[in-house]
């Protein structure tokens, strides 16, 4: 094994002399006393790589089907230009284990007249794979990837090298261990099926911790003096983060659409069944129902309202992928804290 490939430097604990640690290697042996150590950090986190099989080609080509799209100037294929192609590898954290859990909750059951939650427990056992990114990501947009069928490589830092920029990790390990333990939590507590989820108790075993190292393509390219950027998956060929120049049109016809439907489900669907519950000879169990619907048609129009005010207001640029801005609606919490409100949750079924 060459010195590139060992990192020198840790002391041993016993007569401080200079460990050398193998990259990936966790149990480590002093040369001048034979006492064996536990390495814990990233020096003993074992490096893997995922093969660059897209091509310069096959990301330019992703590029132009990415401005197939009517949320994206009409002009951009023909008046953009690229002016920059590199590949970059990026690290993530990734955590493979098997997650054994219990969940203790209640699941709603019945049928529309006499629905009620009964008590469950839920056993939960399944492969879970986490992925979190070990360095600032911010510029790629990219902040985890999917590792499922890609084949794993031994790290070759001289290879990554000699085709692309290659980023070191700089975020903390035991950080990304919470993470991915939290991320396999909420999946457990997801999978179980329960309505309401009072308890969730979740054990990994088989765990395997390690460092990956994904290619990205990125293209740059300029539209009218004003730069933007696609990131292409290196081993699938498909776009997983871009920016581009929004359409005028297409944000238009969604403002004019949205408030349209949006206006019609606010007024004119709660109008209509407030004029059947006033001339409705039915059971209060039904007018309660009509209510619920005039409720529901006006929480939904309220969305479609936003909706289109966001595609407007944000519309100038497109973005897919990555992180954007917290522009979303809980739908269903609305609708809830309006019928809670009502004290007609739990009565009117429709």
């Amino acid at each position: 094994m060459s010195d590139s490939e060992l990192s020198k430097g840790l002391n041993c604990p016993r007569c401080g002399g200079v460990v050398s640690v193998p990259d990936g290697q966790v149990i480590v042996r002093c040369p001048a006393c034979d006492f064996r150590s536990i390495v814990r950090g990233d020096v003993g986190v074992r490096r893997y790589q995922i093969p660059l099989r897209a091509s310069r080609e096959q990301a330019l080509t992703a590029l132009q089907s990415f401005f197939n799209n009517f949320a994206i100037a009409m002009d951009a294929k023909s008046k953009s230009q690229v002016s920059e192609v590199f590949v970059a590898h990026l690290p993530f954290w990734t955590l493979w284990g098997r997650a054994l859990g219990w969940v203790l909750g209640e699941k709603e059951v019945g049928d529309s007249k006499n629905r009620h939650y009964e008590p469950r427990e839920v056993k939960v056992m399944q492969e879970m794979v986490w992925t979190g990114a070990a360095c600032d990501v911010g510029e790629f947009g990219v902040d985890q990837v999917q590792l499922t069928n890609q084949p794993l490589e031994p790290f070759n830092g001289d290879a990554l090298h000699a085709n692309g920029m290659v980023f070191e990790p700089v975020g903390s390990l035991t950080d990304a261990r919470q993470s991915a333990e939290e991320n396999f939590e909420r999946k457990v507590s997801s999978s179980a099926g329960l309505d309401r989820v009072s308890q969730a108790f979740v054990r990994l075993v088989n765990q395997r911790f390690g460092l990956v190292y994904y290619p990205l393509w990125v293209v740059r390219y300029l539209y009218r003096g004003r730069a933007f950027q696609v990131v292409v998956d290196g081993f699938t060929g498909k776009v997983l983060y871009g920016k581009a120049p929004g359409n005028v049109l297409y944000r238009a016809g969604v403002l004019v659409v949205g408030m349209a439907v949006g206006a019609f489900l606010t007024l004119d669907v709660p109008s209509l069944m407030f004029q059947l519950v006033s001339v409705s000879s039915h059971s209060s169990k039904s007018n309660e129902g009509l209510l619920g619907v005039a409720l529901g048609s006006f929480v939904f129009g309220l969305v479609a309202l936003f909706g289109a005010y966001r595609a407007y207001r944000y519309g100038e640029h497109y973005q897919f992928g990555g992180p954007k801005l917290d522009k979303s609606v809980d739908v269903g919490g609305m609708f809830k804290t309006v019928m809670s409100a009502m004290d007609i949750n739990d009565r009117g079924r429709f």
